[in-house]
């Protein structure tokens, strides 16, 4: 499960089976909202088959949860829409991602 978040910067996960492709690196750390701070493990693509892959997710050490920023959605060009009852993520190429 992804969270999705307007507070984060950074798409993040400490889930390690969700990569595509993950280059294994240490590059420094993401501060939380409570300033304790992660250190980033590594970087790159989370998807499946089913999915359009989501790129530059950080892999962040000990990271309880799976947060995607609608932010960086935004600026990748996938649409995101909200209404009362769910979000849908639509791709640039308007393939569906998630509700």
């Amino acid at each position: 499960m992804w969270y999705l978040d307007s507070d984060y910067s950074r798409h993040m996960t400490g889930d390690k089976s969700k990569f595509v492709f993950l280059q294994e690196r240490e590059s420094g750390t993401v501060t939380y909202g409570d300033n304790n701070k992660g250190k980033i493990l590594g970087t790159n693509i989370v998807g499946n088959s089913f999915n359009t892959p989501i790129e530059d997710i950080l892999y962040v050490e000990d990271i309880k949860y799976n947060l995607l920023s609608i932010s960086q959605l935004c600026d990748k060009n996938f649409n995101v829409s909200f209404n009362n009852e769910c979000c849908l993520v639509w791709g640039f190429s308007s393939n569906f991602c998630g509700v």
